[in-house]
């Protein structure tokens, strides 16, 4: 383990006496600066890269000075973007000095596989960890916050807090652990219950820890004697809103008015199991109306288009990833919006994706078990349709009664739950001022974090 045990001061600074106006003014300051580790961030469009880029956005536009350690842009399509080469260390000075990137080079590979992947976050691990030790240098953050996966980068914030004082937030996109062991990427009993301590070590340590899901939570509150704070994913519900022209915008697509869009957008990985969406679309080439539509990019894009052109499918399509100027557009010009899981992948992440669905006023036919978060809140709350995970019978079934049936109650009740408790400026107001003023925070207005339980 490794030897970080110093102790730091967790009260508020701003409690103690003050001699003079510009000790005052010091500390205050002190309070305003923020370090963000996290392996992804923007221009990435989805995935933790987007939360984590408008997260930096929103402390900026509240007069926060941001410090972000980062790699270059590679997700989803797992490789650099341009212009960024991504050989060297590249810092970036933004919004009049208040913003400094540092992006840190590491292996990307083409094709991630487990170990690939594993390859991947130590070389970040070792990069980032240069640029950690070179801001020992400069002057102190009060405020850390460590996104992970990968779960390691706790121990870059531990070492940091060692030397610089501050109070470090982890916060767990993903159940790295466990959702290893689940995809069958850590085999070996040794290496979890290893990994586990390693993780275990991190989260005793820290000053908070926070997640987006309450599936997620439960699973980490068996790991720590300590509250767990709800820090769900937003949506900013003026860029991603209900359109009254879908009929124009089928057109413009090139789609008849009177087809029916089945849209999958967002990562085409191993955990969504896009592959049943191929046998399905055959089976229901009878069905004209309906269309298939996969947008977006990852590792496994390539291999459901050789499925799909195998199959000789003519009733679905394949497009990019869709810029941000367009991406209300293609949400809008959606009937069904598919957000699938893979039954093993159960409250070890939560698709980013709905958020977006239930701002656009779409109708988000989901695949969930009975106490999952992702089903409750979407039973719970009437704003959508729950099927049974790897159900492709269930699934198709579903895709034709959304495309016959009026779903216009969900849809409805999908707007209203994202502008009443998905606020992105709600959200992060409340995290702020629960990590940085935790005796002035309002516990009760935290309760409506947790997605499931609003």
């Amino acid at each position: 383990m490794l030897p970080l045990q110093k102790k730091h001061s967790s009260s508020n600074s701003l409690d103690k006496p003050y001699n003079s106006y510009s000790q005052m003014k010091k500390d205050i300051t002190a309070k305003k600066k923020v370090l963000i580790l996290g392996i992804n961030f923007a221009p990435e469009l989805t995935g933790i890269g987007k939360y984590t880029g408008e997260m930096v956005d929103w402390l900026v536009e509240k007069d926060y000075d941001v410090t972000m350690v980062t790699s270059f842009p590679y997700y989803p399509n797992w490789s650099v973007q341009k212009p960024y080469s991504g050989r060297t260390y590249k810092k970036e000075i933004e919004r009049e000095g208040k913003l400094n990137i540092y992006r840190c080079p590491m292996y990307v590979p083409a094709v991630p596989s487990g170990g690939r992947r594993v390859l991947q976050e130590l070389t970040f691990l070792i990069s980032s960890f240069l640029v950690i030790f070179y801001l020992l240098f400069k002057k102190g953050h009060q405020q850390i916050f460590i996104m992970a996966p990968p779960f390691h980068l706790g121990f870059l914030g531990l070492f940091y807090r060692f030397f610089k004082g501050g109070k470090i937030d982890y916060h767990i996109h993903d159940m790295q652990i466990e959702a290893a062991r689940q995809l069958k990427v850590i085999k070996a009993d040794i290496a979890f219950k290893v990994l586990l301590k390693f993780e275990k070590y991190i989260l005793n340590r820290v000053d908070y820890v926070s997640t987006i899901s309450g599936g997620m939570k439960a699973k980490v509150q068996k790991k720590v004697k300590k509250d767990i704070i709800m820090f769900p994913n937003w949506v900013d519900t003026q860029k991603l809103f209900p359109l009254n022209n879908r009929s124009d915008l089928k057109r413009s697509w090139g789609y008849h008015e009177d087809d029916k869009i089945i849209l999958y957008s967002g990562s085409i990985g191993e955990k969504q199991g896009l592959q049943s969406l191929i046998p399905i679309a055959k089976s229901m080439e009878k069905y004209r109306f309906i269309k298939f539509v996969i947008c977006g990019i990852g590792p496994y894009k390539e291999q459901l288009m050789k499925l799909a052109s195998d199959a000789e499918l003519t009733n679905i399509s394949f497009l990019p990833l869709q810029p941000l100027d367009q991406f209300n557009n293609l949400l809008n010009l959606a009937d069904v919006h598919l957000v699938l899981q893979k039954k093993n992948a159960a409250d070890l992440m939560l698709p980013s994706k709905l958020t977006g669905i239930l701002s656009s006023g779409g109708l988000a036919l989901v695949t969930a078990d009975p106490g999952t978060s992702l089903y409750k809140a979407v039973v719970d709350h009437k704003m959508g349709v729950v099927i049974p995970s790897e159900d492709d019978d269930a699934l198709k079934e579903a895709i034709l009664d959304c495309c016959v049936s009026d779903h216009t109650s969900e849809t409805l009740k999908g707007r209203w739950y994202a502008e009443k408790y998905l606020n992105k400026h709600q959200i992060l107001s409340n995290v702020m001022s629960y990590v940085t003023e935790p005796s002035l925070a309002d516990q009760n207005t935290l309760k409506y974090l947790d997605l499931s339980n609003a």
